[in-house]
């Protein structure tokens, strides 16, 4: 009589380097790591009557995505704060994708990039941890949205309704071709397009984001002196008063936030004078009509 050997299905393995040497797996799981999407770019424009966010992939569209407004952004992982410019905070989470590849460079550009559209302000990277990426969305407003996917190539879609009026101010960024040139000012102006009628606050608020991708490529940069933002703004009587947060401090150089600060608000009629405050509410010439910037702001 033949014994009858039990029958086993073959399964192909792989071997994958570990720590400790080469572990055999199953090729189909190899696979399926292997065929993990990876973010290849991010981009964002105006389209009539919305702005469109897309996010670009390497392989499949990811099959999970959260989209929801937030109260605040986390990062992954390490659990701490993370600043995105707006009055509205939208995070974009994809599981099972990746946004760096097998040597941990990444793969889709700038982690903090600014836009110049009426409605999306910074995107943001908050986590890339354990095949779960996530971006924080800095918005003018909060604003209805549709999320949606396309293939060849594979993106998700977030379109934002920005069906309100805007108006065009100017922001002022520190100018290194004019700085180097020894030419004064040393701050280049661009444009920037904010919900009236906050028009200043929306100016100053648009400042802090920073330049544009392509405006970084011109050469101009934000100086932000270590302030991490604003917590007021007032005008009355031709005085704009600005109220500083983070440690704010020149670092000895002469040029600092407050030569971005003053031509921003300044651009206004209603505007004469620009008091800066730090974030203990201090400031040199807190009193009469002159310009004022807290002594942590001198060289």
């Amino acid at each position: 009589m033949i014994a009858m050997l039990p029958i086993r299905p073959l399964i192909a393995t792989a071997m994958v380097a570990t720590s400790t040497g080469l572990l055999a797996v199953p090729a189909q799981a190899a696979a399926q790591t292997a065929a993990t999407p990876t973010l290849a770019g991010i981009r964002a424009a105006h389209q009539p009557g919305l702005d469109r966010l897309v996010f670009e992939f390497r392989g499949r569209v990811p099959a999970q995505r959260d989209v929801r407004y937030v109260s605040k952004l986390i990062a992954d992982g390490s659990g701490r704060p993370v600043n995105a410019v707006g009055d509205a905070l939208l995070q974009i989470r994809f599981g099972r994708a990746d946004g760096h590849d097998r040597h941990g460079n990444v793969t889709y550009g700038p982690a903090r990039r600014t836009y110049a559209l009426p409605g999306v302000i910074q995107v943001v990277n908050t986590g890339d941890f354990e095949s779960t990426l996530t971006f924080g969305v800095g918005l003018a407003k909060g604003v209805p949205y549709r999320v949606y996917t396309l293939v060849r190539p594979s993106r998700v879609v977030v379109d934002l309704v920005t069906r309100y009026r805007t108006a065009p101010v100017r922001d002022y960024f520190f100018n290194t071709a004019g700085y180097n040139a020894g030419r004064r000012p040393y701050t280049a102006a661009v444009q920037r397009p904010v919900i009236p009628p906050a028009t200043a606050y929306g100016a100053l608020q648009r400042l802090f984001a920073g330049p544009t991708q392509a405006e970084k490529a011109l050469g101009l940069r934000f100086v932000s002196s270590k302030a991490t933002g604003f917590s007021k703004l007032t005008i009355r009587h031709g005085v704009a008063r600005v109220y500083l947060t983070g440690r704010v401090t020149s670092g000895g150089s002469t040029f600092t936030i407050a030569d971005e600060i003053r031509p921003t608000l300044k651009q206004f009629p209603s505007v004469k004078w620009v008091k800066i405050y730090d974030a203990a509410g201090t400031t040199q010439r807190p009193n009469g009509l002159s310009d004022s910037i807290p002594q942590s702001l001198e060289p």
